[in-house]
């Protein structure tokens, strides 16, 4: 298998390059490729979790020296949370390398999101085992960490939902309704569209795998309404 593709979109020649066919590799893969001889990914993204929480709490201790150790957890939470990782997995083309099975190709719900995330922080694993920590933390200042310049500048750290509230009611003396829209897909892959009233008017729309990740995209469109 040829991988210098994703060499090239990581900015990093592996040494050893099964570390980073691991990475990739979903535990599904393994169930019908029986002579596969590496192992899947599930202890690689649980060395890059503990990677990518120390590099990115370090530079946001540096970064925002006036924000309390509760408003850095939670900025640090809104960058790296599941959805955002996930996002940044596609947005670099690891999904279209990622070794699955044939069923988990197909599904491209909730689940396909958190095997994308989780391959992502495999990936900040094997890039630590493989360049040590400066190689991790090079990758991540040029994928991730800037992300949260715009988390701060729109309060995206603070739920979506509380902000919007307090602006519409101090903006326009209301407080914002929620109200689903529409409802498609299957059961297992369900994608609910909700709007957002402010008084009669719609004032934006989002979508999302639940009602509540739906009104939490529906804020934060309003949000910049608002701003």
């Amino acid at each position: 298998m040829q991988f210098e593709n994703l060499e090239k979109i990581i900015e990093h020649s592996f040494k050893d390059k099964d570390l980073l066919i691991q990475a990739i590799t979903h535990r599904s893969y393994l169930n019908e490729n029986k002579d596969w001889k590496l192992a899947h990914n599930e202890r690689l993204e649980f060395l890059g979790d503990a990677v990518l929480e120390l590099v990115v709490t370090e530079y946001l201790y540096a970064q925002y020296p006036n924000k309390s150790e509760g408003e850095l957890t939670s900025i640090r939470a809104a960058l790296v949370n599941t959805v955002s990782l996930a996002g940044l997995g596609q947005e670099l083309g690891i999904d279209a390398h990622m070794l699955m099975s044939k069923g988990e190709q197909k599904d491209k719900g909730r689940a396909r999101g958190v095997i994308l995330a989780n391959a992502f922080e495999a990936l900040v694993g094997a890039l630590y085992l493989d360049g040590g920590y400066k190689a991790s933390q090079k990758f991540l200042d040029r994928v991730l960490l800037h992300k949260s310049d715009e988390i701060v500048k729109k309060s995206l750290w603070q739920d979506p939902k509380s902000v919007l509230q307090e602006k519409a009611q101090e903006i326009k003396g209301f407080t914002p309704i929620y109200k689903t829209l529409k409802e498609a897909g299957p059961d297992h892959a369900k994608v609910f569209t909700v709007g957002v009233y402010v008084g009669k008017d719609l004032v934006a729309r989002g979508s999302g795998m639940s009602k509540q990740e739906a009104e939490t995209a529906a804020a934060k469109t309003a949000l910049d309404i608002f701003k």
